[in-house]
């Protein structure tokens, strides 16, 4: 008897277990999704500006999928840091200039392309040269013999654009008379503005900030760039990455899409980005040790 009830007591205690679990569902069911960016501008500035991109996505996910989708940022210190955060798997999804998309596409095939930013109906943006508003320097040409603020290693416009446009204008690194990377674009811009290089390559996003904020630069040269990818991780249910495909190609939301300084997205293809492998391709060229006038 003493057995039977003891049986009895233990259904009922599973029972009541079960149901609570049933209670608590709703919450276990909440999908996470980690979005990776590295800062190429401040950190909180980096925050602020995606925040309410992911703010859209996290309502739009949540009605696609029927689920509630709680998305967080994880910024990176360092491109390459923010390059192996997607390539390890650690983020789910992240944004990367073009040069980063490139360089984590060959350490991890798996990655696929959600959306490409659209800026002006298009997938072009620019970079510039900057120089201060007191320089004597008004032409590319005239920048044998000076010094040069690069941004990142990794950089589309800070490093490898940038020396490519140098290169076909007549300038190689041994053309100058040092140059440094710097990292973060608008160190780029203020490290001009103080006059501790003669010129730099930054985004014109945050060369028009900086000009705006009060720093004496000017630019002396624009280019043309791919615009950003935003980049699904190897092994994302598909379910999950179709979702967020279709939720930035039709993203209208105005405060988001502001914050982003971009008017919406288009689908992209790996193909997209085969001018800038040809940059990264011929950036060996740079370093020659000739000159590079002579080396055309």
């Amino acid at each position: 008897m003493t057995t039977s009830i003891r049986r009895q007591s233990w259904i009922v205690g599973l029972f009541i277990g079960v149901l609570a679990m049933s209670w608590i569902s709703p919450a276990s069911a909440e999908i996470q999704l980690v979005f990776g960016v590295y800062t190429s501008d401040k950190a909180s500035s980096m925050v602020e500006q995606f925040r309410p991109s992911l703010d859209a996505l996290e309502k739009h996910l949540t009605a696609l999928l029927s689920e509630p989708v709680i998305i967080r940022t994880r910024v990176a210190k360092s491109y390459s840091d923010g390059l192996e955060d997607l390539v390890a798997g650690r983020v789910d999804f992240a944004r990367f200039g073009p040069a980063s998309y490139i360089l984590a596409k060959k350490q991890q095939p798996g990655l696929s392309i959600l959306a490409m930013e659209r800026k002006n109906g298009t997938k072009v943006f620019f970079g510039i040269i900057c120089v201060r508003n007191d320089s004597d320097i008004h032409d590319v040409s005239q920048l044998k013999g000076r010094t040069f603020a690069f941004g990142d290693e990794n950089s589309t416009i800070g490093r490898y654009l940038s020396q490519l446009y140098l290169l076909k204008h007549g300038i190689a690194a041994a053309d100058l008379a040092a140059y440094s990377y710097l990292g973060r674009h608008d160190l780029v811009g203020s490290a001009v503005a103080l006059g501790r290089y003669d010129a730099g390559a930054l985004m014109e996003r945050t060369f028009e900030d900086l000009v705006k904020s009060g720093l004496p630069i000017r630019a002396i040269a624009r280019f043309p760039n791919v615009t950003k990818p935003w980049i699904a991780r190897a092994g994302l249910p598909e379910r999950i990455k179709s979702a967020l495909s279709q939720t930035l190609l039709t993203l209208d939301n105005p405060v988001a899409l502001e914050a982003l300084n971009k008017d919406g997205f288009v689908a992209g293809d790996d193909t997209d980005y085969d001018a800038i492998r040809e940059a990264m391709d011929r950036n060996s060229e740079f370093f020659a040790k000739v000159s590079a006038s002579t080396s055309q």
